[in-house]
């Protein structure tokens, strides 16, 4: 991608109604744009990032045995009526429309519903048992406050995978794998070292639900970390028996603010009694299907990145993810010969297959720059006149400032690729 095509601009002052960080940030980095309070369109820049963080997920999530399919948005009242969960007394999110005719409509806030309906149409025996489903779907959820840009949106896309399983044993299992796949996600989107495993309650089906809480000073949950265990507690189940089911002490825990990037719970058999999802055994008895439930926004994800990588100078966005690898950033383009060798550079790179941003605007330097850490990608490379002079590039790393002087076949072997593909 050419900068001077890319339609979206920087900004240099923050929008006044915005509050959050991330919001700003990606607002100011052209990547968003905001329609209304709680509702963000993704520009260009900001859906390369969404869809490099779903492609983390999606493939965390296959290799999981997870099978994806797409549901709908729109939701017959009669499965939710099945399980208590119409009634806006029960669920106060809801956004309900109708049809022409006067029947109601809602738009999902969730699938639980929905998923159990339709797999009573292909779980009829224990051999058609385990399975796990997935989605990437938008839902609508009728928020009071949304006041922290994309991390708590009205419409929003989340991944939400289901298990069915035949014995609670089965339904453990799948469980882990989830926690597992989960924990690789967090660690590929750069957040590994600062999201944890944490303890909160789990209703009726199980003593605990789990949930993966990011630390950040935008966090709107308090956690108590253990960091030598890797695990946290969730403020609402901090108490001594918990304390002790995990073999920890206060002394152990430091108080954080954090905020949630992911949940996976047990659903026991809540919604597969409710709407009759069933399987028979070898003896041909009926047993009810466990369930359980596991969703990851992957804008929300995104907001929590920004939130926490940041820096004063704009956004730092972690390889795996990033909308392009390298920010080429070309000065002098006034000199035929530096904008000759700027274009073959750009050419070289993206015929290797290496993902670039090429600066080829005519703006001053230091406008290139601020624009560059703004952007946040993870290496920007430059070329001038001076550069072109010593046979040097210059490489800085994003996340960390170091600089690097590379020859060109060291820049390509720098990232992997051969400077004649």
């Amino acid at each position: 991608m050419r900068q001077s095509q890319l339609f979206t601009k920087t900004r240099r002052e923050a929008p006044a109604d915005e509050q959050s960080k991330n919001a700003q940030l990606l607002i100011r980095a052209g990547y968003i744009h905001k329609e209304m309070a709680g509702v963000y369109a993704f520009l260009p820049l900001g859906l390369r990032v969404f869809n490099n963080i779903v492609a983390v997920i999606r493939d965390e999530m296959n290799k999981a045995a997870g099978q994806e399919i797409t549901m709908t948005g729109l939701q017959d009242p009669a499965v939710w009526q099945a399980t208590g969960r119409w009634d806006d007394e029960v669920v106060d999110v809801w956004f309900k429309t109708a049809l022409k005719n006067g029947s109601p409509l809602g738009l999902g806030f969730t699938h639980e519903e929905p998923i159990t309906r339709m797999m009573k149409d292909h779980i009829n025996s224990y051999k058609d048992l385990p399975q796990m489903v997935y989605q990437f779907q938008t839902k609508f959820r009728n928020e009071v406050r949304a006041k922290s840009g994309v991390m708590r949106t009205r419409e929003f896309v989340m991944k939400d995978l289901y298990s069915f399983a035949k014995s609670q044993e089965e339904h453990d299992q799948l469980y882990n794998t989830m926690a597992t796949a989960y924990e690789n996600v967090f660690a590929r989107v750069g957040l590994g070292d600062r999201t944890f495993k944490t303890f909160a309650s789990g209703g009726v089906f199980s003593k605990y639900s789990h949930e993966y809480q990011t630390v950040t000073d935008a966090g709107e949950d308090i956690i108590y970390v253990n960091r030598e265990k890797g695990i946290a507690i969730n403020e609402e189940v901090y108490t001594d028996e918990v304390l002790a089911d995990l073999g920890v002490t206060k002394n152990d825990l430091t108080q954080e603010k954090a905020s949630e990037v992911g949940n996976i719970f047990s659903l026991g058999t809540r919604f597969s009694d409710a709407l009759g999802l069933s399987f028979k055994d070898e003896a041909g008895d009926e047993h009810p299907v466990i369930m359980g439930s596991y969703g990851i926004g992957p804008a929300r994800l995104m907001g929590v990145v920004t939130e926490s990588l940041s820096d004063e100078n704009g956004l730092v966005w972690p390889e795996e993810i990033a909308p392009f690898s390298v920010h080429l950033v070309a000065l002098n383009l006034e000199d035929s010969e530096v904008r000759d060798w700027a274009d073959g550079l750009y050419d070289n790179l993206t015929t290797a297959g290496v993902e670039v941003l090429y600066d080829d605007r005519e703006v001053r330097a230091g406008e290139k720059f601020a624009d560059s850490d703004l952007i946040g990608i993870p290496y920007r490379v430059v070329v001038s006149k001076k550069v072109k002079d010593e046979g040097l590039l210059e490489v800085v790393t994003r996340a960390t400032g170091e600089v690097r002087q590379l020859t060109e076949e060291e820049l390509f072997a720098d990232f992997g690729v051969s400077r004649n593909a």
